[in-house]
């Protein structure tokens, strides 16, 4: 979808799917930048709580270690916007209406979800197939 929003969001398939290609995330905020060059790049806290699950789930201690230093330069380089009482309300409003119509969203897809909404931003993932069901939400495939 084309966005008209201020800003993007990244989820954590992107970012993971950069870790994994070995590209830094100064090369991913690059390639996001050759596209987007005026709007401001972030993520949710959610996004580093998953990223660091996948970290500590990782079969070896080297794995572990370079994954979590990724993540420290992700959160060092790049604003982290924490789940605010705002964001709460719409992420519950979202998931009561959906519920209502028999939509069952992720939770933590929904966070971030409403994090974007909250924002104004897009968020860039390769889970759109998910994310498509918040509605109000713009998606940038990644």
């Amino acid at each position: 979808m084309e966005s008209s929003s201020l800003g993007l969001i990244l989820d954590s398939s992107v970012i993971i799917d950069a870790e994994r290609s070995g590209r830094s995330i100064r090369q991913l905020l690059e390639d996001i930048s050759a596209a987007r060059l005026d709007e401001g790049v972030g993520v949710s806290v959610v996004t580093i709580a998953e990223l660091v699950h996948g970290a500590y789930r990782a079969k070896s201690t080297d794995v572990r270690n370079r994954r979590l230093e990724f993540i420290d330069r992700i959160a060092r380089d790049l604003p982290v916007y924490p789940v605010t009482l705002e964001i709460a309300r719409i992420a519950g409003r979202i998931e009561g209406e959906g519920a209502g119509r028999g939509v069952i969203l992720g939770f933590e897809d929904l966070l971030i979800g409403a994090t974007a909404i909250h924002l104004n931003y897009s968020v860039a993932t390769l889970n759109v197939r998910d994310f498509a069901r918040i509605p109000g939400l713009q998606l940038v495939k990644s």
